[in-house]
């Protein structure tokens, strides 16, 4: 789901806050077992590849009804253990209004499910990659403050004009992001984690790069959105990041980031301590850059 423009009014029986009821009685059984199927074959693929963060988080998923998770029943999970929620929305929602939820702890997704022939590949993220791939790490008490210090952190980025800049945090972190853990790589970005092709490509493929996380760096860095990522950022811990996000003042970033070349992301800079130099042997960038959005969340491209 990607953001909408500014200025738009909340479709027809959206409310004003552009939710609208995810009504889990109106899916299918065809669509409860596909749910299953992505949920089984993706959980199964991640054991020794997700983060351990990522793997408890994975629980709060089995709910104590098969098939695509009731935002109410998830909701109540997760309000207990981290304070969040989950919310529908029909689609592309403005930025102001995709910030002022994650500020309020609230985290929204699309509510429809990708067809069978569809199951590798898909355009717009539907109910399986904002869900399996995002809720996992909204359990961990310390990157559920992460996604909450960001989407304050957007509403002060629209009074600076940095949009582009700071969603380059979201890209590289909350969806293409990787984790040191007791000295290797692990996954824990959405896109990442609920892409079958992904998850194996982000850690054992020679192609992308993989550089060791810097704030100033990530925001510099250009990304795509049809294809694998060209490289990949990786934090040291989820403490660090949040730390990061807390105790930094973004005005001066943002000036200094205007005085700035941006990097395309085959390349490797001299200050950056590089864990895997990538043979981008997966092929150049294309012309197009994503980052003047907030939210553009692929559900992942051919596996």
């Amino acid at each position: 789901m990607e953001s909408a423009a500014a200025g738009l009014r909340p479709p027809e029986g959206a409310a004003a806050d552009w939710t609208v009821p995810q009504r889990w009685a109106h899916y299918s059984a065809a669509e409860h077992a596909l749910w299953d199927r992505l949920f089984a074959r993706q959980a199964r693929q991640l054991r020794s590849r997700a983060s351990r963060v990522w793997m408890r988080g994975l629980e709060a998923l089995r709910l104590s009804k098969p098939g695509i998770p009731d935002f109410d029943e998830l909701s109540e999970r997760l309000m207990a253990s981290t304070g969040w929620q989950v919310v529908a929305v029909p689609g592309l929602v403005p930025d102001a209004v995709f910030f002022d939820h994650l500020a309020n702890r609230r985290f929204v997704a699309g509510s429809f499910l990708r067809r069978p022939d569809q199951i590798d590949y898909l355009e717009e993220p539907d109910v399986f990659h904002d869900v399996f791939g995002h809720v996992p790490m909204l359990a961990d008490p310390v990157f559920a403050d992460y996604i909450q210090a960001y989407g304050q952190g957007g509403q002060r980025s629209l009074g600076f004009g940095a949009l582009a800049k700071l969603a380059r945090l979201y890209w590289y972190t909350v969806e293409f992001g990787l984790v040191e853990e007791e000295g290797n790589l692990k996954i824990y970005g959405s896109g990442i984690v609920s892409s079958h092709g992904e998850s194996r490509f982000a850690l054992d493929d020679p192609s992308p790069h993989r550089i060791g996380f810097d704030l100033m760096r990530v925001m510099r860095t250009r990304y795509r959105i049809d294809d694998y990522q060209q490289c990949y950022f990786v934090v040291p811990d989820f403490a660090t990041l949040l730390d990061t996000t807390l105790n930094t003042d973004f005005a001066p970033v943002y000036a200094a980031l205007e005085g700035m070349d941006e990097v395309d992301p085959t390349a490797l800079l001299p200050g950056d301590r590089v864990i895997h130099r990538g043979t981008q042997a997966r092929g150049a960038i294309s012309a197009s850059d994503a980052g003047s959005s907030s939210r553009q969340d692929p559900a992942g491209p051919p596996a």
